[in-house]
């Protein structure tokens, strides 16, 4: 049995919050069209800092959040979760969340993550989104 002050003094491994809050991170980063060296170099950080908040490896403190939520021009609460509807209490979804960071891992995932939004009429959108899901599915 480990004792309390075994465990106070353990590292604690990141939660899946963490990873989702970092996918986030990611994703609002690629969609603005900014490189991790480009965020990293706003917040006064190292790029490989970003790359570790963003895998979820490196907890984001609630201080430096506000920071990048600022430098990303988005609210805080953009990179948390909505409560969830499924009845075990969950709110990741893993398959999306690792969906997201397989999309901003690569150069042409980021292209998609930054270009979709900006098609306007909604039935296009829809449509790239079709494609692309049927072409998964091969």
């Amino acid at each position: 049995m480990v004792s309390e002050d075994e465990k106070r003094r353990m590292p604690r491994s990141p939660d899946r919050i963490d990873g989702f809050v970092g996918g986030r991170i990611a994703w609002r980063r690629a969609a603005l069209g900014l490189s991790q060296v480009a965020l990293a170099q706003r917040l006064g950080l190292s790029f490989q800092q970003v790359q570790k908040y963003e895998t979820g490896t490196n907890r984001v403190s609630a201080s430096r959040l506000h920071q990048i939520a600022t430098v990303l021009g988005a609210p805080i609460d953009a990179f948390f979760p909505q409560p969830s509807e499924d009845p075990s209490g969950d709110p990741v979804n893993d398959d999306w969340l690792g969906g997201l960071r397989f999309l901003t891992a690569s150069a042409s995932g980021r292209a998609v993550a930054r270009n979709l939004p900006l098609i306007e009429e909604r039935a296009v959108r829809q449509a790239v989104a079709c494609i692309v899901e049927a072409l998964a599915a091969r």
